[in-house]
Formats: structure tokens, C-alpha cells, sequence
């Protein structure tokens, strides 16, 4: 488009009148317009197409929550908390780093020392009313433990309501089907690791 086109502010030069008859006052006039539109046509153009969808039997209704729209594969949703393959035990080792990263903070985390002198965590809740959902903590954790699950449904009576460490750790007898989805992102476990670490020289 030029300039001069662009500059030119005559708009009705592409456009044409409508001819709208006018609104009927009268009763009689009203039904004759009720009468002229329904034997038209397109009242029976609109019953074709719906009656020819009916007849199709494709229903696109997704039958929720029996039926759920497929997510993508980093969506990312309500935590979860990851075990060990080897000991089935969990990933977290306490460092407090998705705490200190979060911008909500809405993640509290208590820790102990054990009998082993090793740090265990004792209390982890993450309060989903204030969560932004923005994956630092699964970004920042060094061992992988916490990471977005793809459950969506975190609708609740409360407003403040928490996610407790036990609600998002993996059961056992999931780790011991082995069908722990890990996660597909930078430092996860990969296929054949197992092989390479049989042939890697271990030191001590």
C-alpha cells in the first residue's frame, strides 16, 4: 500500500449500502416479519446442519475427568518428588536450594541430622495458592528429586491449601513397577546409563 492510499481517508469508496427496512411499529407488521423470515429458509438451513452433525455420532466431548486433553511433555504442573532407581529412596537431600530460589515462597522445608549424621528432611510443603508454577525449583535442584508432574487438578475447598512431602514423593510399589517417569531435561537419567557407568574406572 502507498502512501497516498494509506493518507487517503475516503472510506466509502470500497463500501456499499446496506438496505435495511425499517423496524416494524405495528403488531401486523411484526408478525409478517416473523412469517417472512421463518419461511425463508435459513431456519431450515441452521435444523439441516445441526441434525446433520447429530447423525455423525463424532463426538468431540472429552468426557472429564475419565477422559483428559493429551499436555505436552514439559508441562508443567503440580510437583512431584522422585526416588533413587537403585535403593528406592528419595532424591531430596535436604540442601534447601528450592526454597531460597522460590519467588512465591511457597516452599517450606525443615531438615535434622540422623543417627547416620546424614541431613534428612523431616517437614516439606509447598503451598499451591501461592505457587506461580514458574520451575525454578526443578531447574535449581542438583539431585533432580523435585520436578512438575503432569496433574493439573489442584482445585480445593481452601484457599491455603499445601502439598506435603509425602503426597508428592513416588510410592514404592510405582518405583519397584519401574514406571517413574523421569525427566527428559539437562542432567537426567539417560538410556544405557547403566552400561556406561559398568565401564567407567571407578577409583576408590
Amino acid at each position: 500500500m502507498s502512501r497516498e492510499q494509506l493518507n487517503d481517508r475516503n472510506v466509502q469508496q470500497n463500501y456499499f449500502q446496506v438496505d435495511i427496512a425499517d423496524y416494524p411499529t405495528t403488531g401486523w407488521g411484526k408478525f409478517k416479519r416473523v412469517v417472512a423470515r421463518t419461511f425463508r429458509g435459513e431456519l431450515f438451513v441452521g435444523l439441516w446442519v445441526v441434525l446433520r452433525e447429530m447423525i455423525k455420532f463424532d463426538i468431540h466431548t472429552v468426557r472429564y475427568p475419565e477422559e483428559k486433553m493429551p499436555i505436552g511433555p514439559r508441562y508443567r504442573a503440580i510437583h512431584e518428588m522422585l526416588r533413587l532407581w537403585e535403593s528406592d529412596t528419595e532424591r531430596c537431600i535436604g540442601c534447601g536450594l528450592c526454597e531460597k530460589i522460590c519467588v512465591a515462597s511457597c516452599i517450606r522445608m525443615d531438615t535434622r541430622i540422623d543417627e547416620e549424621s546424614r541431613k534428612e528432611v523431616t517437614e516439606y510443603s509447598i503451598n499451591l495458592g501461592r505457587c506461580i508454577f514458574c520451575g525454578y525449583c526443578a531447574e535449581v535442584c542438583p539431585e533432580l528429586a523435585i520436578v512438575h508432574g503432569p496433574r493439573y487438578e489442584n482445585a480445593s475447598e481452601q484457599r491455603a491449601h499445601f502439598v506435603t512431602f509425602e503426597d508428592m514423593l513416588t510410592p514404592i510399589d510405582v518405583m519397584k513397577a519401574g514406571s517413574q517417569k523421569e525427566f527428559e531435561g539437562f542432567g537426567a537419567v539417560i538410556p544405557g546409563s547403566d552400561e556406561s557407568v559398568k565401564k567407567t574406572p571407578l577409583a576408590y
